[in-house]
């Protein structure tokens, strides 16, 4: 398992919003590497609890070792935080975090398939697994599908124009990879010295496509 290391740049803000004290119990939606847990967990020792979770199995990992030193003041599970409402007991908590997106390792890791930036499968599943991958939805959807999500996840302007060429590609040859597809972004709309790459947008709206996330959210919060 390739390490997840993740240093957040928020915590001073989030310790702020959430104000741990001793006795407190939290809960971390989306722990990762287990940064935000251990700074929550300090500020709430000796007697304060989290209760945290996460869909990427590597992080949970991770996070385990990480706060291992917090004892029996942490639990944490592998499962989407829309599920907190299963395991958490309503009004239990004196605060909830949600870190939300996708982080720095996921991007870094180019058998994830997160990134154009280098090449890998198109995979973008935060939970490896789940059966949906962007390969998937990149040859399977239809030409409607594709646009609605290049349009409503990623705000793109030519979505259905982006969605009816990738519809003629994928007849002669299957997206497998991520440089595949950002290849055909980028010669479709060269990138003539912009700084957002031309994939953006679209890799943006499969990444939420695949992992659900504003339906996660939505459910998320209802929890």
């Amino acid at each position: 398992m390739c390490e997840f290391v993740h240093s957040p740049v928020l915590v001073a803000e989030v310790l702020a919003a959430l104000q741990p004290k001793p006795g407190g119990t939290y809960a971390d939606g989306t722990v990762g590497g287990g940064g935000h847990a251990a700074a929550i967990l300090k500020a709430s020792a000796p007697t304060g609890k989290l209760l945290g979770c996460d869909r990427d199995g590597d992080a949970v990992e991770v996070a385990r070792r990480r706060l291992a030193e917090f004892g029996e003041c942490c639990e944490l599970r592998r499962c989407n935080f829309d599920a907190l409402a299963e395991w958490i007991a309503a009004g239990s908590c004196d605060g909830v975090l949600l870190d939300l997106g996708v982080s720095s390792p996921q991007l870094e890791r180019a058998e994830r398939g997160f990134s154009f930036q280098q090449d890998g499968p198109l995979d973008m599943r935060m939970d490896p697994r789940q059966e949906l991958t962007a390969a998937r939805l990149v040859n399977e959807a239809s030409v409607a599908e594709l646009a609605r999500i290049f349009r409503d996840l990623g705000g793109e302007r030519e979505a259905h124009q982006l969605a009816r060429v990738i519809e003629r590609e994928r007849q002669v040859r299957r997206f497998e990879s991520t440089r595949q597809l950002a290849g055909l972004l980028e010669r479709l709309r060269p990138r003539a010295g912009q700084r957002i790459h031309p994939a953006t947008r679209v890799f943006q709206a499969l990444r939420m496509a695949v992992n659900d996330e504003l339906g996660s959210l939505r459910r998320g919060l209802d929890a």
